[in-house]
């Protein structure tokens, strides 16, 4: 019996408006856990666990293993499966990740938490510094796009998140060419997942690093996505709230545009603003 669960789950609400109160059903997206397991003979290793919303698992597992490090390479992958072993309720849960013989592997990034207790401790210098250490470095020229493209995004992503016109509770992710063309879309209740699944979409397909490509978040640009961003060489990452400071260190050390409150004609340019073709940035001191 396949017990697997899909991405949304029906249930039922008091609405209340006003003095008015209804009773009706409504759609929930799912969360549940998903366990990342390394398989090279012997016994399984975990290499972590995230919440996550059901659909696109092993995309998920191969753009996690990528962005955080874990692996180079989708040749380091051999195959993945779900993990038929584990009981009914959790079968499709856990994936379980074959890697080719041969693949080092570094048990000191098996563990999310690894990544900034691995310097000197918890402060963005640290995460900083932490990102040098993984071996990234700054991101090709890349391309230039123009803000009419930019401003195209938000309408063509709204477009493509089933989910969320359903039930509102999720966060996507979105792969651009500079001419503004979708080249793939996730969606998940974590924005990471929804980054490592279009990321993995695109490794899977062997097209990394995405030197031309521009990232679109449907929410706020953290330190955690743009990293991963980062990991895949993607030069222009764009959300449609606010980045945090974070994030935007980030950017301007590896060399990064981040664009942020993309909203139609209007957006804020945090770093990299030599990426945007038409339009004329005067060199000021930062504040």
């Amino acid at each position: 019996m396949d017990m697997r669960r899909g991405s949304m789950v029906s249930t039922s609400v008091y609405e209340v408006d006003g003095d008015r109160v209804a009773h009706r059903p409504d759609v929930l997206a799912v969360e549940e856990p998903l366990e990342i397991r390394l398989c090279r003979g012997g016994q399984p290793v975990s290499a972590g666990v995230t919440m996550r919303t059901p659909g696109h698992d092993f995309e998920l597992a191969a753009g996690y293993l990528f962005t955080e490090g874990i692996i180079r390479d989708r040749h380091d992958i051999d195959h993945m499966s779900y993990c038929v072993e584990a009981s009914a309720e959790q079968q499709y849960n856990i994936v379980n990740v074959y890697l080719r013989p041969g693949v080092p592997v570094d048990p000191a990034r098996l563990d999310r938490r690894s990544f900034v207790a691995s310097s000197c401790g918890v402060c963005g210098t640290a995460s900083l510094e932490a990102v040098r250490q993984q071996g990234l470095g700054p991101v090709a020229p890349g391309p230039r796009v123009t803000a009419a493209v930019l401003a195209r995004l938000p309408a063509v992503l709204r477009e493509h998140q089933p989910l969320f016109a359903r039930t509102g509770g999720v966060h996507a992710a979105a792969v651009f060419d500079p001419e503004g063309r979708l080249v793939v879309t996730r969606e998940d209740v974590g924005r990471h997942n929804a980054v490592d699944k279009v990321i993995g979409e695109r490794l899977l397909a062997g097209s990394l690093p995405l030197t031309d490509a521009v990232l679109l978040l449907s929410g706020r640009a953290s330190f955690e996505v743009v990293q991963k961003a980062l990991a895949a060489g993607i030069p222009i990452v764009c959300a449609v709230s606010a980045p945090s400071s974070l994030a935007v260190d980030l950017t301007r050390k590896f060399g990064m545009t981040l664009v942020g409150f993309l909203r139609g004609d209007r957006f804020n340019v945090y770093s990299g603003a030599e990426r945007l073709a038409g339009r004329s940035f005067v060199t000021h001191e930062e504040i």
